[in-house]
């Protein structure tokens, strides 16, 4: 039997491009969703995106989320995702301008003014600085923290002049990082403006800016006390994202992610977006 059109949203969030789906009347029943979301975010043959998110009803929230990378894996979170999460629910009238939604890294709240969206981010766990690993007989330097999702950030002299898909994916998949991986942030402080490439797990390669990693870069370096809340930090798409905290307290107190986004499209996968 043939499927029918699945209605879909196109939003961008300071470079990173996501599907999104009202899945509350179960448009997606019956629909694998690690294989549907590799299909149409494949920019060759479908609707391309770095990721897939499913809007789905809740008991706790106004909403959960169900999100996907662009190659079909679940993610526990996503900053940039979050945020065009938000305007389109409170755009579709299904949550106010502030609201709280399911991940799977914990509750999330965000609050929408126009294009843009102020997201509270998960607590951060487990930082830790200047750690070393080897890789290919070169020894690199990095820090860590999870934001929802792990990031290792490399501060490096210049930013632009890094092999970002090389030495990403190598130490993306490194032993120390096993079984899940990290994704992998190089950042530089140019005056007062962090600049970030991320190297992204699960989209495997290096995308236009990432919200988790951005954050992960500003608690870094603020940690490391070269930056203070709240930190801009432009993205390898040239946008400009603000990340608040607390800089005196250990654990960063509540941490922000703020940025525009944008709304490219509405439109209707047809199953030949997705059963190729």
């Amino acid at each position: 039997m043939k499927r029918k059109a699945i209605p879909f949203s196109k939003l961008n969030g300071s470079g990173n491009d996501f599907l999104l789906i009202d899945n509350r009347d179960g448009v997606m029943d019956g629909i694998d969703r690690p294989a549907f979301t590799a299909r149409v975010c494949d920019r060759a043959r479908s609707a391309g995106a770095d990721g897939l998110i499913l809007i789905e009803e809740s008991k706790k929230a106004d909403f959960r989320w169900d999100f996907y990378n662009a190659d079909g894996s679940r993610a526990e979170m996503c900053g940039n995702g979050g945020r065009c999460a938000a305007r389109f629910v409170f755009s579709r009238k299904i949550a106010g301008a502030r609201m709280s939604f399911e991940t799977l890294a914990g509750t999330i709240h965000a609050s929408v003014s126009g294009r843009r969206v102020k997201l509270q981010m998960t607590r951060p766990k487990e930082p830790a600085l200047d750690r070393s690993l080897t890789l290919a007989g070169k020894k690199y330097v990095y820090s860590f923290i999870n934001t929802g999702v792990p990031h290792a950030a490399l501060f490096v002299p210049d930013v632009t002049k890094v092999d970002v898909e090389a030495i990403g994916r190598g130490i993306r998949a490194h032993k120390v990082f096993a079984p899940k991986g990290t994704n992998v942030n190089f950042a530089q402080m140019r005056g007062d403006t962090l600049w970030v490439r991320t190297y992204e797990r699960g989209v495997e390669g290096e995308t236009l800016a990432c919200g988790t990693g951005a954050v992960a870069c500003a608690l870094l370096a603020a940690a490391k006390g070269i930056a203070a809340s709240p930190v801009t930090v432009r993205t390898s798409g040239g946008e400009i994202l603000k990340a608040h905290f607390d800089s005196t307290a250990k654990d960063f107190g509540r941490v922000f992610l703020e940025g525009d986004t944008s709304w490219v499209f509405d439109g209707k996968l047809f199953e030949e977006a997705y059963s190729y």
